[in-house]
């Protein structure tokens, strides 16, 4: 289920981070270093992994899983971090040039237990072209294609 907003309104969410913001990527030390609590392993259900020019798109799609990490910013650098995070995904609320949406979603960790998180997802005009003609990345991990 796709929410544009938590359970509690004002509710700090983590972040499912999939592609260049996990670590060893390009964006994790720039945009998370010192401002997480935590990362570990989780997964994304009913998305699929598209590559896209140099970073990657979550898609909804049934039956496909996204792996990633669940990302808890500090509380005194939430604020700030999600800010960040909108700007490198160019994410503007309500702008139909958006290239990602941000939504709450569960996720998956490690230990079978769901979080519900904020992840940036391909926006619908980018999802349709994915689908229609993206390359998808199999078995949903965007580190696997090096």
């Amino acid at each position: 289920m796709i929410t544009s907003e938590p359970a509690e309104p004002g509710t700090p969410l983590p972040f499912f981070v999939y592609g260049t913001l996990r670590p060893g990527e390009a964006n994790h030390d720039l945009f998370l270093r010192g401002r997480t609590a935590s990362e570990e392993p989780a997964r994304l259900p009913g998305a699929a992994l598209y590559d896209g020019p140099g970073y990657p798109y979550a898609v909804e799609r049934e039956g496909a899983d996204v792996r990633g990490e669940l990302v808890t910013a500090r509380p005194e650098s939430y604020d700030d971090l999600l800010a960040a995070l909108d700007r490198l995904e160019e994410y503007v609320p309500g702008d139909p040039r958006n290239l990602y949406e941000r939504v709450a979603r569960q996720v998956v960790r490690a230990d079978g237990s769901t979080a519900p998180a904020w992840v940036y997802l391909a926006a619908p005009h980018v999802a349709a072209r994915l689908l229609a003609t993206g390359t998808r990345i199999d078995g949903g991990d965007w580190l696997s294609r090096r």
